[in-house]
């Protein structure tokens, strides 16, 4: 696939070097040298210096032939410009934009008429990782929650703790610990290296272990695997950025949020646009500002600010001084597992949230849905299987009869409205939405081939 990256910030960097890795045909076009330069030091890429939205460095970026132009700019306009400028001189089949103000994203009619199709896809980073840090508050013991089928099945991360009813048994106990439950184990991590659950698979205390359920049954899994905590009541965000204030709007009607913004503007704009939010004017990692605010009392401190040192150290701060978890956003993958093994409970990198909603237009076959897991490394995914037994690889056969690659486990099936917790001679039917599970995502490709029905077919 020939895709053409208009951006090479945060955003556009971190979608190129997962294409790159996946033998894509890559071109990424910034106005920004340096940005450039870092990514060609790493990335077998092909880069452009220039305006995005010019048509002439479009042309020379091989706009003309690309399968795919994803926008990502700092700029709306630029990215909406851009997108147009390539349907209507070149067609381009697939064009996603991403767009930070509200003001479009509240219509996305302007760029899906009748008549045109300016903009295939509108993505907001800050709404993505909004909603993502909306569904950890939601279970406080999670370090991960993912949505799948519409929402009818979740993959949630826990951190095994001492005294969990399964820590110290096999999994083949779990079935008897909640006989009415049907929930899989997808992954274990230990140590940061991954194993593949068996029956007789021992689980231990500080094991980040993934399981799949219905989402009715997520909370009765997680209180075998750790004690569940009380839900959280009292909130802080430190900064008041998109992502701070699009979440104290979110959460001010359900939890006590209190805001610390540093700049004196920002900081009475929000306090004139949140209703129920507590905006306070000062620097987030001030110890007596944090004091003063009771942050022994605080349920979840969020450190939300664009910067990764301020994050950093007004989390540990927050933890030091009493609050009873913290989150920090973390932009330096480098930092993510350094930061979250120390005192920092859930370190959250924004690219790898916004990463998954993206890939899921770029990969093949019928994938509707893709989370990147483990900093990247490994891959979550929900591919509907199309076609018979002789044209499709999957359709028809049992688990086991499917040759899977290394690492990867198919977790459930959701057909209609039921969700199938998969055994191994569970058969995948026609147009059944299949939830995979890859810890390694070197892979990709080959379960990529599994889910494309042979030309045949047709």
């Amino acid at each position: 696939m020939k895709i053409l990256i208009l951006g090479a910030g945060q955003v556009g960097s971190s979608v190129a070097a997962t294409l790159a890795r996946e033998d894509d045909d890559v071109t990424v076009v910034d106005s920004n040298n340096d940005l450039l330069l870092k990514l060609q030091d790493h990335y077998d890429i092909r880069t452009i210096h220039g305006h995005a939205s010019h048509p002439d460095v479009l042309a020379n970026a091989g706009a003309e032939d690309a399968d795919l132009i994803l926008a990502v700019t700092n700029n709306d306009e630029t990215n909406i410009v851009a997108c147009q400028i390539c349907h209507n001189l070149y067609k381009t089949p697939t064009k996603i934009a991403r767009i930070r103000s509200n003001e479009y994203l509240s219509k996305p009619e302007l760029f899906n008429t009748p008549e045109a199709t300016i903009i295939d896809m509108l993505i907001s980073p800050e709404q993505i990782v909004t909603d993502y840090i909306k569904q950890l508050i939601n279970h406080p013991n999670a370090l991960q929650v993912l949505d799948f089928a519409d929402g009818k099945v979740q993959l949630v991360a826990v951190k095994a703790f001492h005294g969990g009813p399964l820590v110290g048994n096999p999994l083949s106990e779990l079935r008897q610990h909640i006989p009415k439950t049907e929930t899989r184990v997808a992954a274990i991590f230990r140590n940061g290296y991954p194993i593949i659950p068996k029956h007789d698979t021992v689980i231990e205390a500080d094991d980040e272990v993934f399981f799949i359920a219905a989402s009715k049954d997520i909370l009765s899994v997680m209180g075998e695997l750790r004690r569940l905590d009380k839900p959280y009541k009292r909130i802080m965000l430190a900064g008041g950025g998109q992502i701070g204030s699009r979440l104290a709007k979110a959460l001010e009607d359900d939890y006590q949020v209190k805001l610390i913004e540093a700049n004196p503007k920002r900081a009475d704009f929000l306090s004139e646009e949140l209703s129920d939010t507590t905006v306070l004017l000062g620097d987030v990692a001030n110890e007596e500002l944090l004091k003063e605010e009771d942050i022994d009392k605080i349920d979840l401190f969020c450190a939300l600010t664009n910067d990764d040192e301020a994050n950093i150290l007004s989390a540990m701060l927050a933890k030091r001084l009493g609050a009873r978890k913290v989150l920090s956003l973390i932009n330096r993958a480098a930092y993510v597992d350094l930061i979250e093994s120390g005192s920092v409970d859930i370190a959250l990198s924004p690219q790898q949230a916004t990463i998954g909603s993206l890939l899921a237009h770029i990969r093949r076959g019928d994938i509707v849905a893709v989370h990147s897991l483990r900093r990247g490394a490994a891959e979550a995914l929900e591919a509907i299987a199309h076609g018979d037994k002789k044209s499709s690889l999957v359709v028809g056969r049992r688990i086991d009869e499917i040759d899977l690659p290394p690492g990867t486990t198919i977790g459930s099936i959701v057909r209609g409205d039921e969700v199938i917790i998969t055994h191994h001679d569970t058969v995948i039917e026609a147009e059944d939405h299949v939830i995979l599970f890859l810890i390694h995502k070197k892979y990709i490709t080959e379960v990529e081939r599994l889910f494309q029905v042979d030309f045949s077919f047709f």
